[in-house]
């Protein structure tokens, strides 16, 4: 082991790095562990051994590859475990409140669109076409409060739709079909920020946009940040080098487990575990030194996690891997002021 590196048994993952942050986190992941029943009873490991912390006013980047776990692990964050999908361990808490064990319809009532939101990556999806938004999104308030009388929705609905750049009257008269798609996805998020909750699950809500939308969807989450509309936000996406614009850390994800966690520029420009590099590797990227770069695909596919995996579950596709690697369970440990799971990681 070199100077500097340590092993560690479970990571902080502390993301704070904003002055003024609140001292206790908004969001606690402590060792979660979720799997999948197959119908042939079969046990899938999907998330095993995550664990983070996110305070107010922080943006965690989430990066991998289809297949890596992100879906799962956002459904853990909610607390929106639906059969095929079991916690096995660990916990999620926010402002120090368990969301696990709870009923489904505490579930929805008293978590989802409250103390935590997601704004999904298909906008035209996520909104019922044959409603109108106003409809939708006054649902959202009934849903939480039955008793708010429909004046106090539309006052309510027409400042927060204005306050996110739309013309409310316009919008909240007009079906989903009939908007473009930058206005829909703007539609969503004002919908799932309406509660104010405190941790937003932003699932890659650009990946659909034109580049120009997609810088206008992200000025407006920072300005609902800055506004403190939103407390703090999982950025979750598969292209890498998009979270140097949004997040001030990141977590890059690999067969269910974290397996670098760092600075958004020792992530991007320094990464130290050999998946970092080839998923940096594979995409396109307008930073400085990477801009003639031709992406390389990544050789292989994800392992199955219905399978016990001995060693490192990049091991099969990692071009630089060692017999050792394996063999022998590759634990995080902090390497050059980041954490990297990977026993060769220097």
């Amino acid at each position: 082991m070199t100077a500097g590196e340590e092993d560690v048994e479970t990571s902080p993952f502390d993301t704070r790095q904003l002055a003024g942050t609140s001292d206790g986190p908004v969001l606690e992941v402590d060792d979660l562990r979720l799997h999948y029943v197959t119908r042939f009873g079969k046990r899938v490991q999907a998330v095993d051994g995550v664990s983070f912390s996110l305070r107010e006013g922080e943006i965690l980047g989430i990066a991998g590859e289809s297949g890596c776990g992100k879906t799962t692990l956002v459904s853990g964050c909610m607390g929106l475990l639906i059969p095929p999908l079991f916690r096995s361990s660990g916990d999620v808490r926010v402002a120090g409140e368990s969301l696990l064990g709870k009923t489904l319809e505490q579930t929805r009532k008293d978590v989802l669109g409250r103390k935590v939101s997601m704004i999904p990556q298909g906008a035209l999806n996520s909104l019922n076409p044959t409603r109108k938004v106003g409809d939708l999104a006054a649902d959202m308030i009934l849903s939480h409060d039955e008793s708010t009388d429909r004046q106090q929705i539309a006052e309510r609905l027409s400042e927060r739709f204005s306050r996110i750049g739309l013309d409310a009257r316009a919008v909240l008269d007009s079906y989903p079909v009939q908007l473009p798609a930058g206005t829909k996805q703007r539609v969503v998020i004002g919908i799932s920020t309406l509660l104010n909750p405190k941790v937003v699950i932003a699932d890659e809500p650009t990946s659909a946009l034109d580049v120009s939308t997609q810088k206008a969807v992200i000025r407006l989450l920072f300005d609902l940040m800055d506004q403190g509309i939103i407390a703090s936000m999982l950025f979750i996406t598969h292209e890498l080098p998009l979270l140097r614009h949004v997040s001030s850390k990141i977590a890059v994800m690999y067969a269910g487990q974290f397996v670098e966690f760092g600075t958004t520029e020792q992530v991007i420009f320094d990464g130290r575990q050999p998946y970092t590099r080839a998923l940096m590797g594979s995409m396109l990227s307008a930073e400085r030194g990477q801009r003639d770069r031709k992406p390389v695909s990544i050789e292989g596919a994800p392992p199955n996690l219905a399978n016990p995996i001995a060693g490192c579950r990049f091991a099969e596709r990692c071009p630089v891997a060692r017999e050792d690697c394996k063999a022998s369970e590759q634990p995080l440990r902090l390497v050059a002021d980041r954490h990297v799971r990977c026993n060769h990681a220097q």
